[in-house]
């Protein structure tokens, strides 16, 4: 018998640059420290540097610290921004008295007709009035500059806004004439009872090349780089009771783990992966969440194309930079402020340079004491959010000609769906793999 001859499509390759060691707890030791020095942190790191933007913008006024305002003189200040509202649950309300008539259906949004501003600096607060500052636009955290003067009630009338803005970015590589893929997933929720185990091993063998014609083919061979941003694994809410587990189900309790380990396996012998917690992950829970422990994926992480990640992420793909998370920080901007959709709560999240402003406010964060990890230093090519309702994506352009792809990655066990990224011009499409058979 003559041996069948088989042609090889060699895989496409890309030099990749890890750059998540500003998001890793290394050295860092809690003491018991508070809150206020990573808020301390922001207000100094971004003070310096909305200063070095007020010269462009209004040179002719003088900058006065919230101690210092005079009624009815114009001037600068510039501090960090907190949001009183009305209906923002707090711990206390758990304990109150009046319990059982609070209503049992949590609203998920916590915005209010009657919410309003304060700034704060080192020396004081101040309420904030006028008409171009919206509260429900703005979250507790965010540092910015007004200009306006004090009036006679001791308010702040403002005038005028002054945000970050998109931060520089890197030149983007000169246009190359290959296609590069690189493919988000998020949402795997492997172990639930919704996620369909045939639609992952889909997008596997469609990623590995073991699915289609020889134009799919081709266009498996020329995926650089798959990415799971959170949620991989769903494990069942009964057993994590805080009681001691039966044999039984401690075996329940490792099988999602396992199973996802298996099919991460599969496509780690084919392309360079990376893995990021989310908040239904076995991860710590504040950000930023340490990478997935390495010894719960010994079939995967056995390859070197294998990459335990951080959650927030940032990574560089033939000098095209992306930055993203699992969603914890938009999901929490979406309850406390207002947008018209997904994409503009992650625009802004750019534009005050800071991709987690509500932490450590209402979203769980370690409590630095020198540094914010959180503040973008510089401008991603391609900003990605994982576990959202449905795939959107938009581009984003800055005034010194940023480029940025922004994309919501949906959840693929309820949607069936990854997103492909072209890094050849940052186009995007979604793969739907459907699992419904027509007889």
């Amino acid at each position: 018998m003559e041996a069948m001859e088989v042609d090889y499509i060699q895989r496409k390759q890309s030099t990749y640059q890890f750059l998540d060691e500003g998001f890793k707890i290394q050295k860092e030791m809690y003491r018991g420290q508070q809150y206020s020095q990573i808020y301390f942190a922001r207000l100094h790191l971004m003070r310096t540097l909305l200063y070095s933007l007020l010269p462009n913008w209004k040179p002719h006024l003088p900058v006065c610290t919230v101690l210092g305002l005079e009624q009815g003189k114009e001037c600068i200040i510039v501090g960090t921004l907190y949001k009183h509202m009305k209906l923002k649950p707090t711990i206390l309300d758990e304990y109150s008295k009046e319990r059982s008539a609070a209503p049992l259906v949590k609203p998920h949004n916590f915005t209010h007709p009657d919410d309003h501003l304060v700034l704060e600096d080192e020396s004081g607060r101040v309420k904030l009035r006028g008409n171009v500052l919206l509260p429900s636009v703005y979250v507790t955290g965010i540092v910015v500059a007004l200009h306006g003067k004090e009036t006679d009630a001791g308010d702040f009338w403002v005038e005028d806004i002054l945000e970050a803005g998109l931060p520089e970015q890197i030149e983007p590589p000169l246009k190359s004439e290959e296609d590069k893929y690189v493919v988000f997933v998020s949402g795997l929720s492997v172990g639930s009872s919704t996620s369909n185990p045939l639609q992952f091993q889909l997008l596997v063998d469609h990623m590995t090349g073991y699915l289609g014609d020889e134009k799919e083919l081709n266009i498996a061979s020329q995926i650089v780089q798959v990415v799971i941003a959170g949620n991989s694994v769903e494990i069942p809410g009964g057993l994590l009771s805080g009681q001691n587990l039966a044999s039984k189900d401690q075996s329940k309790l490792s099988e999602p783990v396992k199973e996802l380990d298996i099919l991460l396996t599969q496509i780690a012998a084919g392309v360079p992966l990376d893995i990021m917690p989310g908040p239904n992950d076995p991860a710590n829970f504040a950000l930023p969440q340490q990478p997935l422990h390495r010894c719960l994926f010994p079939g995967s992480s056995a390859y070197n194309t294998f990459k335990s990640c951080t959650n927030p992420h940032s990574f560089e793909l033939d000098n095209i930079r992306f930055l993203g998370t699992s969603g914890q920080n938009i999901d929490d901007l979406e309850k406390y402020s207002e947008a018209k959709d997904k994409l503009e709560f992650m625009e802004r999240t750019l534009r005050w340079r800071h991709i987690a402003p509500t932490a450590p406010n209402t979203l769980g964060c370690y409590p630095f004491t020198d540094r914010d990890p959180f503040f973008v230093e510089r401008c991603p090519h391609v900003y990605f959010v994982g576990n959202q309702d449905s795939y959107e994506t938009r581009i984003i352009k800055g005034s010194e000609g940023q480029v940025v792809r922004l994309i919501c990655i949906p959840r693929f066990g309820e949607t069936g769906i990854a997103v492909v990224l072209n890094m050849r011009n940052l186009e995007c499409h979604a793969l739907s793999f459907g699992t419904e058979f027509s007889s």
